[in-house]
């Protein structure tokens, strides 16, 4: 069965699942307030707007629709030569799967014709500058890919069950993977293929949009890579690969699941890989604007308030539909911080926020954070002068709004001042219980963590086994990154209403409160001390040079 209509199957019985265990909601209707948010959610996720991909004439189409709405609030322009864009160069690599193919023979059958596995269907790969036309290797399973010491790799690609064996303390789970990437390379594997997990906490999904990499211009990522050619292939389709031994595929899917034991294997089979590739620079820009402080002293301080514009675009239909829409993620929280720029709008100048609020509206996350990375070693505002990042990502205001899962609750004050105005909401704030996800990191918010600021974002929690959960995990498999998050998403007003409040007050009482945010002395993620320079002495790049 194609993975497509196994997708379809197994999400049909979810569906069904729901529609049983849940009950029947009350009629809501939004207020004013999220009203005008949902107005501007439409304006930006509509079709009209194509998704707004990196690069694309859909995306400036936006991001001027963005600019034109702060200018509207009287924000000031805070991009390039007094303007609201800051241009992001980047460099695109698309696979052409159009041309492209992916093939499997059985050793034993060589002159048989072999079997195609579908790109974006069932395997995929991150292309890049580097690759080459045409590649063929004999397929060997390595359980969870790393190779015994001294093992030769070479013309060969190691295919592993993309997991974490059991029993690794926290850190050696934390590295395993670079770990495992390093090692396949020291060995000369020629590729990996990876198998996909779908019992992990955020299985991966199919099918892939499309295959393209972007990276900044210049940005160490862009360099040719040496590294081994990364492809992946969903579950449904890897019993292909052991179709030519004796082992069969359920019992590696059953140990592979839970991290148990699995025994390497040779798979009489070879992979080749016809690839073609197009490249491109493109440029994508940023829109940044501040709300100017009211307070003398506290004003040339900003508290960063952030989200990301681009989507996917055009990509692979799903249940016949090709446009990634991206309305939740991350439309809806661009529109939230548009309503809260003409908010501020209203009042007079004298009650403005007493630090300035900056306002910044990223490209490129859905690429690999680039707009929010570009901008962070390129600020428009003095760095030193940024004191918290409160990032939009992530949200889903699907169901009652009770918890609120927190990423850096406790790495820095922002945690308390958080659950101090989360309480007159009477919502719960907790850290993050699925750490293994590593949210904090796969948001813009970890770009300014980089350069030292705090931060905070947020995701609607849940307790484990409630309903809760079940509409949380229905919205991820049936609608996160395919076309289905659109306009046609079931909000739950009452959620949105009051997450929207709870984060305006929340920027707003950061901006009012005389002591900037700290880091907390235990967190990982605290800026080292800096060391006093002796009286007399001078630095080089931040090091003792001489002294007097």
């Amino acid at each position: 069965m194609r993975p497509d209509k196994t997708l379809a199957v197994s999400l049909a019985l979810f569906s069904t699942l729901i529609q049983t265990s849940l009950p029947a909601q009350s009629p809501q209707h939004p207020t004013p307030a999220t009203a005008a948010w949902w107005a501007q959610t439409t304006a930006l996720s509509g079709d009209s707007m194509e998704g707004r991909d990196t690069g694309t004439e859909a995306y400036e189409r936006a991001a001027k629709y963005v600019a034109a709405q702060f200018s509207s609030a009287h924000l000031k322009a805070a991009g390039d030569n007094g303007t609201f864009f800051q241009t992001v160069p980047m460099h695109q690599v698309d696979l052409d799967t159009s041309q492209s193919t992916v093939t499997l023979t059985a050793a034993s059958q060589a002159a048989a014709k072999p079997t195609p596995l579908h790109l974006l269907e069932e395997v995929t790969l991150a292309p890049r500058e580097s690759l080459p036309a045409d590649l063929t290797g004999a397929l060997i399973f390595l359980g969870y890919g790393l190779p015994t010491p001294g093992q030769d790799l070479h013309n060969k690609i190691a295919v592993f069950f993309n997991n974490t064996p059991a029993g690794l303390s926290p850190a050696d789970r934390d590295t395993f993977a670079p770990r495992r990437t390093k090692a396949l390379a020291q060995a000369g594997a020629l590729a990996t293929l990876s198998i996909d997990n779908p019992a992990a906490t955020e299985p991966t999904h199919w099918p892939a949009a499309y295959a393209r990499t972007v990276t900044l211009t210049n940005s160490p990522t862009a360099a040719p890579s040496t590294a081994p050619i990364a492809l992946r292939i969903s579950a449904e389709s890897a019993p292909k690969l052991f179709a030519s031994t004796t082992q069969a595929f359920a019992p590696i899917l059953e140990a592979g699941e839970h991290g148990t034991p699995l025994t390497p294997l040779d798979l009489n089979a070879t992979l080749s890989l016809h690839l073609v590739t197009h490249s491109k620079d493109i440029s994508s820009p940023n829109i940044l604007a501040v709300l100017p402080g009211s307070d003398p002293t506290l004003a040339p301080e900003y508290v960063a308030l952030s989200a990301h514009l681009d989507g996917y675009g055009y990509g692979t239909p799903v249940f016949g539909d090709k446009l990634y829409n991206g309305t939740l993620d991350d439309a809806a929280y661009v529109a939230l911080l548009i309503e809260i720029a003409k908010n501020q709008n209203t009042l007079s100048q004298k009650d403005h926020p007493r630090r300035s609020l900056l306002f910044c509206i990223f490209t490129g996350e859905e690429k690999g954070l680039l707009g929010s990375a570009y901008f962070t070693t390129h600020p428009t505002v003095p760095v030193a002068n940024i004191v918290a990042d409160l990032n939009l990502d992530q949200l889903r205001p699907i169901f009652p709004l009770k918890i609120l899962t927190m990423e850096g609750i406790t790495d820095s004050t922002l945690g308390d001042t958080a659950r101090t105005v989360a309480a007159k909401f009477n919502i719960e704030l907790r850290p993050d219980l699925e750490p293994e996800r590593n949210l904090f990191r796969r948001a813009d918010n970890y770009n300014f963590v980089r350069i030292g600021v705090p931060i905070a974002s947020f995701i609607f929690g849940y307790d484990r086994g409630s309903k809760e959960e079940i509409i949380y995990r229905d919205w991820y498999a049936r609608r996160y990154h395919k076309p289905q998050d659109d306009l046609a998403t079931p909000i739950d007003w009452n959620a949105a209403a009051t997450f929207n409040q709870f984060y305006a007050d929340l920027a707003i009482t950061i901006a009012n409160t005389s002591d900037r945010p700290s880091w907390s002395q235990s967190s990982s993620y605290a800026p080292a001390p800096k060391t006093p320079i002796p009286p007399g002495c001078t630095t080089t790049d931040g090091k003792l040079e001489k002294c007097h």
